[in-house]
């Protein structure tokens, strides 16, 4: 049976969880903008980070939480006029990103002020499958912070 999938504030997360997962190679091999080894420090500024996006923006990252257990993180991120939608899972979770995703979008759907999202996608990737049956199109590749991406879109409305 799938978890009961539910959406927290990073703050709510223990910063040592969130450590380990971005030091695990199985989630900076899909990362190009990763950099380095994370300790506390770098977690708490990431934090501080998204949580400025709640601040200025009125919506930004979550904790994904299945049962209570931390799952990963992500959500939507203004990006200049665009809402990009972003999803990190803990390796061990990293089935769950279809069930969290559709939940997340029905939340787009229901906000005015998302009328598309995008999403920006590592050619890392090997299957694209998830976003074709979420009703997402490729763009094209973009290049973000000196990184190529594969930029595909989801109306919402």
């Amino acid at each position: 049976m799938a978890p009961q999938i539910t959406f927290a504030r990073l703050p709510d997360v223990p910063l040592a969880e969130i450590t380990a997962q971005m030091n695990d190679p199985r989630v900076g091999a899909h990362m190009p903008l990763l950099q380095g080894t994370w300790d506390e420090a770098t977690t708490r500024r990431f934090v501080a980070a998204k949580e400025a996006c709640w601040a200025r923006d009125g919506l930004g990252h979550w904790a994904f939480l299945g049962d209570g257990q931390y799952l990963g993180w992500g959500g939507f991120q203004k990006e200049g006029t665009e809402w990009d939608f972003g999803l990190v899972l803990t390796p061990e979770h990293f089935g769950a990103g279809l069930q969290i995703a559709r939940q997340a979008l029905a939340f787009a759907r229901a906000d005015p002020r998302i009328p598309f999202v995008t999403f920006l996608l590592p050619p890392s990737r090997r299957s694209f499958g998830a976003l074709a049956r979420l009703g997402a199109r490729e763009l094209g590749p973009v290049r973000y912070d000196g990184e190529t991406f594969l930029k595909y879109r989801l109306e919402t409305t």
